[in-house]
């Protein structure tokens, strides 16, 4: 089976958000509207100045040139507002898989059906034009929020990798692995679709 060919930056646009090709010179507005500490509080490593967030987009960029990644910025179509990011990650195409993470939202943002969106145009394009197969996401055990997410969205909870990571204070991290197939996707879209309509 051939191998899919390397993803290009692409830009995705909905209702509610468009999905950009991140760059460095989004760094200033993720830092105006991404320095909540409760965002980063379970992450591996928190950004906390903007000098920080500059170094989280070079590090993004970094592995996109190395085709690790692709990320996007998440902009509010409403007022062109930069709200936040999201990405593919752990891009393995030889066996059609990637990951969708490192998202999050400025607390303004969350549960406005601008996450829900962000997700389907994500899945939509994996699937119905790269060709994706699986596509996974993970959160922390500890995280009840996101797992509740992925599992509205239609993931399949599939285990808990113990100590699978370690945080850069040293923490080591409980990850939960959940995945949409591509048989998935049809009952999956239509999820997504129904939750976007009831979105305020």
């Amino acid at each position: 089976m051939p191998a899919l060919p390397p993803l290009q930056p692409v830009t995705l646009t909905g209702e509610i958000v468009r999905l950009e090709p991140l760059t460095l010179d989004h760094a200033e507005a993720l830092a105006t509207v991404g320095l909540d500490p409760e965002l980063w509080r379970l992450q591996p490593e928190p950004v906390e100045s903007a000098a920080d967030m500059r170094r989280y987009v070079e590090r993004a960029l970094a592995g996109q040139a190395a085709g690790a990644c692709l990320p996007f910025v998440i902009v509010r179509r409403a007022d062109g507002q930069v709200i936040g990011t999201t990405r593919y990650m752990d891009i393995a195409l030889a066996h059609k898989r990637l990951e969708i993470g490192a998202t999050w939202l400025t607390p303004a943002s969350q549960r406005s059906g601008a996450n829900t969106e962000a997700k389907w145009l994500l899945l939509q394009h994996a699937f119905e034009t790269i060709g994706i197969m699986r596509v996974v996401f993970k959160t922390e055990a500890t995280n009840t929020q996101s797992r509740q997410a992925i599992l509205r969205i239609g993931g399949v909870e599939e285990g808990v990798f113990r100590k699978h990571l370690i945080a850069q204070s040293g923490r080591a991290r409980d990850m939960v692995y959940f995945a949409i197939l591509d048989e998935d996707w049809p009952a999956a879209k239509a999820r997504l679709m129904a939750r976007l309509r009831r979105a305020p």
